[in-house]
């Protein structure tokens, strides 16, 4: 795929976004560890305060990230902006409006699955920036840019309630599958070997979540 800026541009544009907007990535961490806290928790309303947080980054991450500073290279961030924010809303909606998303930690498949997910996102992540040359503040930071908030929402959309008649809605996992594929495709032609994890991290999750609904379909009849 043929992009209309180099990686220095694209680099560029995470140092210039980062400078400005310190120390936001200390408080997206702090949201983050959050939300990690509240899957072990069984204290009515933390599905909404997790919903709510994902939906703090996914908003934040479309209108600061994407608007002001993205579009300044390619003008499709205005689309991508608009998907941020209706997966925030989505979240809104689903998660607290309706208070029909619940969390609980479970040591199985899914469970490690969201767990690696979770610690590359953080962890991993940031580590691999540096060790490929993209150090701060040339490089995407956890729940203020695209790429490991994705990846720390499917994570996390791992640890939902699967029990009949829950589960996670086909509509919160559109958006950020579609993000996978375009920041898996950027990552090719950029060379930014630590969004290779995006895509795996769509194709997994996705993939588990249909086994469990077809497994539970199958003992259902």
């Amino acid at each position: 795929m043929q992009l209309p800026f180099t990686l220095d541009q694209f680099l560029g544009v995470f140092a210039a976004y980062n400078r400005v907007i310190e120390p936001a990535q200390f408080v997206a961490y702090g949201l983050g560890i959050a939300a990690v806290a509240l899957l072990f928790t069984r204290r009515a309303g933390a599905g909404r305060a997790i919903a709510a947080i994902l939906a703090v980054l996914w908003f934040w991450t479309g209108a600061v990230y994407h608007l002001l500073y993205f579009a300044r290279i390619d003008w499709v961030a205005y689309l991508f902006g608009a998907l941020f924010i209706v997966q925030g809303l989505l979240l809104l909606y689903t998660g607290v409006a309706r208070r029909a998303l619940q969390f609980r930690f479970r040591a199985d498949s899914r469970g490690i699955l969201g767990v690696v997910l979770v610690v590359y996102a953080m962890l991993v992540y940031p580590l691999l920036n540096v060790w490929l040359g993209h150090a701060y503040p040339y490089m995407p930071v956890f729940g203020v840019t695209p790429c490991p908030t994705t990846i720390f929402t499917f994570g996390l959309l791992l640890f939902v309630d699967r029990s009949p008649g829950r589960g996670v809605p086909g509509h919160l996992l559109l958006i950020p599958f579609v993000w996978a594929l375009v920041g898996a495709s950027a990552a090719v032609s950029l060379g930014m070997v630590e969004d290779y994890g995006l895509l795996a991290a769509g194709i997994l999750t996705l993939g588990l979540i249909a086994a469990t609904r077809r497994a539970g379909a199958a003992r259902q009849m």
